[in-house]
């Protein structure tokens, strides 16, 4: 499986990431391994959609970090 998940800092900043094994990745970003959201932590995670096919997870990634997908995660996910 392949996951787009959500996650969310004390701050409320947002971060939308993809990957095939979410709780690994989900333990990178809060011990600090991944560069863009090291100075950002902890996080938390908000939410999370599974998918079959590789392609199918990041284009639903990219379309998250869009103008429109930015506006989805806020009406629905509840992440400022």
């Amino acid at each position: 499986m392949f996951y787009v998940y959500f996650l969310e800092n004390k701050d409320k900043k947002p971060y939308v990431g993809c990957t095939n094994n979410l709780k690994d990745r989900f333990q990178r970003h809060n011990k600090g391994y991944v560069p863009a959201t090291r100075d950002l932590r902890p996080w938390k995670l908000v939410a999370y959609f599974a998918f079959n096919d590789e392609k199918v997870a990041f284009r639903f990634e990219k379309y998250m970090k869009t103008g429109s997908g930015r506006e989805f995660i806020k009406r629905h996910i509840k992440i400022e």
